[in-house]
């Protein structure tokens, strides 16, 4: 079993009123094991935040990467750490 970390990413593109959070959300349950949320930024980026073991943390920041997204991604931004706790399943906010 893998280390559990703690994935944020930045989408940017074409990501607000398209559904995106919510698919993310749905994408992160079928992956399973991890706690986050995802959550709109004034800027039209998501922000995403996931933990849990960093393979599943890893297919979730490929799914965000791969375009088969709603809407349009432009580019993920991420950054890595420990883990913090918290998160009671996975929210959109």
């Amino acid at each position: 079993m893998s280390e559990d970390v703690r994935l944020v990413a930045w989408v940017r593109g074409h990501v607000q009123g398209v559904g995106f959070r919510w698919f993310t959300r749905a994408k992160a349950l079928e992956i399973g094991c991890m706690q986050g949320f995802a959550l709109n930024l004034g800027d039209g980026r998501v922000q995403v935040v996931a933990e849990g073991p960093r393979d599943r943390c890893e297919r979730l920041l490929e799914w965000l990467r791969a375009g088969d997204t709603p809407g349009h991604v432009d580019g993920v931004t991420e950054i890595w750490d420990t883990p913090r706790g918290g998160y009671d399943g996975f929210a959109i906010r």
